[in-house]
């Protein structure tokens, strides 16, 4: 195998990075292939605990090629915070490139966030503010900047003047202020000279990387449920985290990817407004935000909390052409006695759907079907393989592969990268 997706099998947050850590240690190259600064990757490891934005999650390997794709958009500043912060840590940041292509996210875009979320009313999306929408809109209406126009400083400065002239339109009809031009240029030069020599066109050696045969890692961000075409429309992000993507955003052929691995929470979370089917109101949600430590990596949010959603796995898996499945948390349920999987959701007019999501509106009216399954109640942290977990965990893992219909590749027991394990 040289190419692997790592996808959202949920709603995002299912803990992608830990996985990305945990192979990116036999990995070659390690592509982040969409979205922004607007969701995070906790890596916990021996250079300590960190919450991955932009930085691809196998920078823990100073052997691992880190790649910041073309699918990608990036505000030059939270990077370079992360930057820093990583530094600090001791770790290594000589292999890590951005894509030219990728986009520049810039301040406006933060602010056109807000303005925009908050004209909204209560019809809110449930953004977090990050600018990703505003900067996306810009891609697709072709007046966004891109990384590469940082290396030409006449032709961003072109560009950007003529960006302003609708943003600060947009801001003033929204109650914002217009933006100084020559303020944004100036801060644009200071990115260009910390970022200038990382800026390269990564076509040549992601070529080279697939041609020779390398372990490359194709790392998503959120979800399938989050997926701008196929998620919860409009509760959704503006890129696509589905594996049919990934090679557009890192920039390899379609028919590249040789295996997918979906990535699933033993429960379900979410964070941000839209429908979430299985979301437990009541103190079992509570205990299970508090066991996971539910809270956005990004914002610090509390996370929405809920029962293992057997009908969305099946969706992702199909959407993503899924050939193993990542479980984790699984920890997180070594004290409940009795857990909950849904198989199906009710519709109000009594049809049951088992293996396809219904659009948001009815997704909203749905009435979850559940299977009840009896929990382990003995820990789990120190289980290193398929043997050592407890028959009741083994039975209730067998039961979501079952769902997605494929097999499970690796388990998580612990946000430690030893507390990952494969299952053969």
């Amino acid at each position: 195998m040289t190419v692997t997706a790592v996808v959202g099998a949920q709603w995002g947050d299912e803990g992608k990075g830990r996985v990305i850590d945990y192979l990116a240690q036999q990995a070659d190259m390690v592509i982040r292939f969409q979205g922004g600064d607007n969701a995070g990757h906790t890596v916990v490891n021996e250079y300590g605990r960190h919450a991955l934005h932009l930085i691809p999650s196998g920078i823990f390997n100073p052997a691992t090629v880190n790649i910041i794709g073309t699918g990608c958009v990036v505000n030059p500043a939270a990077l370079l915070e992360e930057m820093a912060s990583l530094a600090a840590a001791g770790v290594c940041l000589d292999n890590l490139w951005i894509s030219a292509r990728a986009q520049m996210l810039m301040p406006y875009h933060r602010v056109l966030d807000g303005l925009e979320e908050a004209a909204r009313g209560k019809d809110t999306i449930g953004t977090t503010k990050r600018g990703i929408g505003p900067a996306y809109a810009d891609k697709a209406a072709r007046s966004g900047l891109r990384m590469g126009d940082l290396l030409s400083p006449e032709w961003l400065e072109a560009r950007l003047d003529s960006a302003l002239q609708v943003v600060n339109r947009k801001l003033q009809i929204l109650g914002g202020e217009p933006l100084d031009g020559r303020e944004l240029y100036n801060a644009c030069l200071e990115y260009r000279e910390r970022l200038a020599h990382r800026i390269v066109d990564t076509v040549p050696m992601v070529r080279t990387a697939l041609e020779q045969g390398q372990e490359i890692l194709l790392e998503g961000q959120l979800g399938v449920m989050r997926d701008l075409d196929w998620g919860i429309y409009p509760y959704v992000t503006s890129s696509n985290p589905t594996a049919a993507y990934a090679p557009a955003g890192a920039g390899l052929p379609a028919g590249a990817i040789d295996r997918v691995i979906g990535v699933v929470k033993a429960y379900s979370t979410a964070v941000g407004d839209g429908p979430f089917p299985t979301e437990l109101h009541d103190e079992m949600g509570e205990r299970l935000r508090e066991m996971g430590q539910e809270y956005g990596a990004t914002t610090g949010r509390p996370r929405r909390c809920g029962w293992f959603d057997g009908v969305a796995i099946r969706y992702a898996s199909w959407l993503n052409g899924m050939t193993g499945l990542a479980i984790t948390k699984l920890d997180v349920l070594d004290r409940f006695e009795a857990l909950h999987i849904c198989v199906g959701y009710r519709l109000p007019d009594g049809t049951v759907v088992t293996d396809s999501m219904p659009d948001t509106p009815w997704l909203f009216q749905v009435e979850p079907i559940y299977e009840e399954w009896p929990g382990w109640m003995a820990p789990t942290s120190a289980c290193r393989s398929w043997k050592e977990l407890p028959e009741n965990a083994r039975r209730y893992c067998r039961r979501i592969a079952e769902l997605a219909g494929v097999p499970i590749a690796y388990i998580s027991v612990g946000p430690e990268r030893d507390q990952m394990f494969r299952v053969r």
